[in-house]
């Protein structure tokens, strides 16, 4: 196993809300979101335009429903694109699949990249992902969550509890120190509840 990464707290403030794009900058070089619009092209296109404006060098789509790959090559070629789609079914996810989306991302940002991992609406997938890649950074699982539910109010991580056993098994913790973590994730779950029919229901009203 390659060596961690320095922990990533204290980290630099997210930078400013985007306007169009479905995203929120978690750190300067990390967003999570939703996709970019599928009904509108021209939004879309705005969108994608405001996020290269704001450094968007890579995307980490983890949509296993569609791609947005060929697109967004013919408008912006130099964007680096992961297609790494799984269902969003509440299934159990197994490490292979947050080992190649973080190590891409995390490949990304060594090298000075500003990285998007997304999914439809941005609830559960793409956070996820993003949540999978701070734990490779360094950060404690609890502080990771409250920055992504501060950007990104309508996260709820529903895969949080398998990127924490991937991040666990990977760093060959201990069962107490897994339960320890699953224990804190739960409690934070309690406090942070999340109406996610609510939720649903107002991005399919706004088009997704």
């Amino acid at each position: 196993m390659s060596a961690p990464h320095e922990p990533a707290l204290p980290a630099p403030a997210p930078r400013r809300g985007l306007a169009v794009a479905d995203a929120a900058f978690v750190t300067d070089r990390l967003l999570v979101g939703g996709d970019l619009d599928t009904r509108d092209h021209r939004l879309a296109a705005t969108q994608l335009r405001e996020l290269l404006d704001a450094g968007l060098t890579h995307v980490v789509d983890a949509r296993v429903e569609w791609s947005d790959e060929e697109w967004v090559h013919q408008l912006a070629p130099q964007v680096g694109y992961l297609h790494h789609g799984m269902d969003d079914a509440g299934q159990r996810v197994p490490g292979a699949w947050f080992d190649r989306g973080v190590t891409w991302a995390q490949e990304a940002i060594d090298q000075g990249g500003v990285v998007l991992t997304h999914c439809h609406m941005g609830i559960n997938r793409g956070p996820s992902l993003g949540f999978a890649v701070l734990l490779a950074q360094g950060w404690d699982p609890v502080q990771a969550l409250d920055r992504i539910r501060a950007v990104r109010p309508i996260a709820w991580v529903a895969y949080a509890e398998e990127a924490l056993r991937w991040h666990h098994d990977r760093a060959g913790s201990s069962p107490a120190e897994l339960e320890a973590d699953r224990r804190r994730l739960a409690d934070w779950r309690a406090t942070h509840e999340l109406d996610l029919a609510a939720v649903i229901r107002r991005k399919r009203a706004q088009g997704w």
